[in-house]
C-alpha cells in the first residue's frame, strides 16, 4: 500500500507543481475544477443521494464556484472569498470539534449539501487565489502533507493509543506527536534555509500558523473519516491508487487552506 501511494505521488505531483507554477490563475482554476467536481460527487456519495442528485449537487458547487470566483472582483469591499475563508474556519473551529465529539449522525440532505459547500469550496477559492502566490502555496500543502506522512509512518510503528477510536480507529495519538514533531523540524529547516526577507512570517507568528495547521489537518481527516464511517465505505472513491478517492487525498486541506489564505491575507 505504502509502495502504491507513493509511486501515485510520484505521478500526479510533477503535474500539479507544473501546472501551479506554469498556468495562469484563470486556467489554473479550470485545472482545479474537475478535482471540485468528483471531490462534490465522492460528498454526495458519503450523504446518500441518489445517482441523479450526486450530479446535480456537483454541477452546483462547480457552478457556484466559478460565479464567485469570477463575479467577485466587481464587488467593492472586502474580497468576497475572504469572508468565505472566515466561514469555512468558522465552521472548523466551532461546528466540527462538536460534531465529531457529539458522533452526529447527520442525515439530512439539505444539511450535508450546506456542509459539503462549505467545506468545499473556500477550500478551492483558497488553492487558485494562492495560486497568485505558488510558493507560499506549495509551503501550506508541504505542511499538510509532511503532517500526514509523518502521522501514518509513527502511527504504524509506534502506534498504541487510540485518538479516536469511534471515528476513525486508525490513527493514534502517536501518530499524531510524529506529525508534531516531523513539522517542527520542518520549520526549523526552512528557518535556516529561507532568506529572512523571503519569509512570509516572523518566527512567533510562523510557529502559530504550522501548529493551527497541524491542528486543523487532523481536524480534516477526522471529520471525513467520520462521514465515510456513516456512509459504511473504506474509501469516498477509487480514483487514485493507494489512496482513494479525491476527497481521501484533500481532506487535510480542506480545513487547512482557507485557514492559510486567511492568515496570509492578514499577517
Amino acid at each position: 500500500m505504502l509502495l502504491t501511494r507513493a509511486l501515485t505521488v510520484l505521478v500526479a505531483l510533477p503535474i500539479f507543481a507544473a501546472a501551479l507554477l506554469l498556468l495562469p490563475q484563470w486556467l489554473w482554476a479550470l485545472f482545479l475544477l474537475p478535482a471540485l467536481f468528483i471531490a462534490s460527487w465522492e460528498w454526495a456519495g458519503l450523504g446518500a443521494f441518489g445517482r441523479e442528485a450526486r450530479i446535480v449537487y456537483a454541477a452546483a458547487v462547480v457552478i457556484s464556484a466559478l460565479a464567485i470566483y469570477y463575479l467577485a472582483p466587481s464587488i467593492p469591499g472586502a474580497p468576497p472569498e475572504v469572508w468565505l475563508y472566515a466561514l469555512a474556519c468558522v465552521f472548523w473551529a466551532s461546528i466540527a470539534p462538536f460534531w465529531l465529539r457529539g458522533l452526529w449522525a447527520v442525515r439530512n440532505a439539505f444539511l450535508l449539501g450546506a456542509v459539503g459547500w462549505v467545506v468545499l469550496v473556500p477550500m478551492w477559492l483558497a488553492l487558485v487565489h494562492l495560486q497568485a502566490q505558488p510558493w507560499a502555496l506549495l509551503l501550506f500543502m508541504s505542511i499538510v502533507w509532511v503532517a500526514d506522512t509523518a502521522a501514518y509512518l509513527a502511527g504504524r510503528t509506534w502506534g498504541r493509543r487510540k485518538l479516536a477510536p469511534r471515528v476513525s480507529p486508525g490513527k493514534s495519538w502517536e501518530g499524531v506527536i510524529g506529525a508534531a514533531v516531523a513539522l517542527a523540524l520542518y520549520y526549523v529547516l526552512l528557518w535556516f534555509i529561507v532568506p529572512a526577507d523571503d519569509r512570509l512570517f516572523a518566527a512567533a507568528p510562523g510557529a502559530l500558523v504550522f501548529a493551527a495547521l497541524l491542528v486543523l489537518s487532523v481536524e480534516g481527516d477526522l471529520f471525513e473519516s467520520w462521514m465515510k464511517r456513516q456512509a459504511g465505505v473504506k474509501d469516498s472513491g477509487h480514483l487514485l491508487p493507494g489512496h482513494g478517492g479525491i476527497l481521501d487525498r484533500i481532506d487535510g486541506l480542506t480545513s487547512t487552506m482557507p485557514a492559510a489564505a486567511l492568515a496570509l491575507y492578514f499577517l
